[in-house]
């Protein structure tokens, strides 16, 4: 069985694309002490994935999947987007709860916007990279709607004030299969799921 390292310490994420290349034994980085953490310095998810991809084939010489993602915000231009996870800043850091304080910042910044314009994307790139210089990038995207307040315990960062279209429940209302169908790293995922049998042939 082809062995594909998830360029991620988070067991989490592991987990997940085991569920999505159940062909594929998918490990993480805890596999392979000494691993770069590489800095997500890119102003593109495309380009941050690319950068852990690249790195961590390097390091192991086995194929390599990565993936960024955030929030994509309309009324504040597309923001937070690549800087989702560390958008409150030093205040996150300081409150110990980073997803909590990201998404109170987010919510007090289009605490003006009325419902109808409250519209939003979660945008992930998720991306294959071969030692032999293999590489193939892809986008998943899930569109909705940024409700007032939190609701729901699943999920984690800005799952609890995100509405999908056609939805009525937030993200973090979901179950794990039900997000995993919709979301936008199981798309971008399950897209890359089929470029891999050829790449790493």
């Amino acid at each position: 069985m082809t062995r594909i390292v998830l360029a991620t310490h988070n067991k989490g994420k592991v987990a997940e694309l085991r569920r999505i290349l159940g062909d594929f034994d998918v490990v993480g980085l805890d596999e392979f002490p000494g691993a770069p953490d590489v800095p997500e310095t890119e102003l593109t998810f495309e380009g941050n994935a690319l950068l852990k991809a690249r790195a961590v084939a390097a390091f192991t010489g086995l194929p390599a999947v990565a993936d960024d993602s955030g929030l994509c915000v309309d009324a504040l231009n597309g923001m937070p987007g690549v800087l989702s996870a560390r958008w409150s800043g030093g205040l996150g850091a300081a409150t110990g709860d980073r997803d909590a304080a990201n998404l109170r910042l987010v919510l007090d910044q289009i605490g003006d916007v009325p419902d109808e314009q409250r519209g939003g994307s979660f945008v992930c790139s998720a991306v294959l990279v071969v030692p032999d210089g293999v590489e193939h990038c892809v986008e998943g995207r899930l569109r909705g709607a940024l409700i007032r307040e939190p609701r729901g315990t699943g999920g984690f960062g800005y799952d609890p004030v995100f509405v999908p279209d056609g939805e009525t429940r937030t993200t973090a209302e979901m179950s794990p299969e039900e997000k995993d169908a919709i979301s936008h790293r199981g798309k971008a995922f399950r897209a890359l799921a089929a470029l891999i049998p050829e790449a790493v042939a």
